[in-house]
This record gives C-alpha cells, sequence and structure tokens, in this order.
C-alpha cells in the first residue's frame, strides 16, 4: 500500500530552506523514492512600520522592518518497507534552527 509524506519547510533565510530541500531530494535520488517537488509556495512578507522619533519631536518618520517566510512543499511516495528507509534517512538530516519541519501521513488506497 502506498504512502505519501508530505514534508512542509518553511524558514526566514531561503538559503538554508533550499539547503534542506537539496539533501531530501538526494537522497530520494539515492534510494530510488519517487519525489514530487520542491514546490514553492508563495513568500509571506510581514512589514512592521515604527517611528523613528518615538517622543514626537521633529518630523514623521518611518522605518518599515520586513521579514519574509519563504515555504516549500515536498511529497515521497514510498511502495514497499525498503522505501521506508528512505524517510528515516530524511528525518536524520540536520535541519539549521531557522527551518521548521512538517511531515504528514497519508495512505494511498
Amino acid at each position: 500500500m502506498p504512502v505519501v509524506t508530505t514534508i512542509k519547510l518553511t524558514g526566514d533565510n531561503h538559503g538554508d530552506v533550499d539547503l534542506v530541500c537539496q539533501q531530501i531530494k538526494a537522497i530520494s535520488d539515492e534510494t530510488g523514492v519517487k519525489l514530487r517537488g520542491p514546490i514553492p509556495l508563495p513568500t509571506r512578507r510581514l512589514v512592521v512600520p515604527c517611528r523613528k522619533s518615538p517622543d514626537g519631536e521633529g518630523s514623521e518618520t518611518w522605518d518599515h522592518w520586513e521579514m519574509r517566510i519563504h515555504k516549500r512543499l515536498l511529497e515521497l511516495v514510498t511502495n514497499t518497507a525498503k522505501d521506508e528507509k528512505s524517510l528515516r534517512k530524511v528525518l536524520r538530516i540536520p535541519i539549521p534552527d531557522s527551518v521548521t519541519i512538517e511531515l504528514s501521513l497519508r495512505n494511498l488506497n
């Protein structure tokens, strides 16, 4: 019975997110597991405007601080117990602190 593992990567540094994607892709190529992705999802921009002079003196000038959240989606399709060893290898990847990973499993019948 095939199992689809959906991996969602989020992070504020796109280099780190792409590095983890490359490592997952290398594991899927090495083990022969079917991989869909990485699919880039829309980047979320969080903008925080703050006043340069908080005491009210002078002209109203503002700083705009921005943080971008980058997302990638990958899907691994495993058919046998041998393919599930690739999932163990994915879980052992060293993930930087700036990257968050979400895994979800579902059966295909």
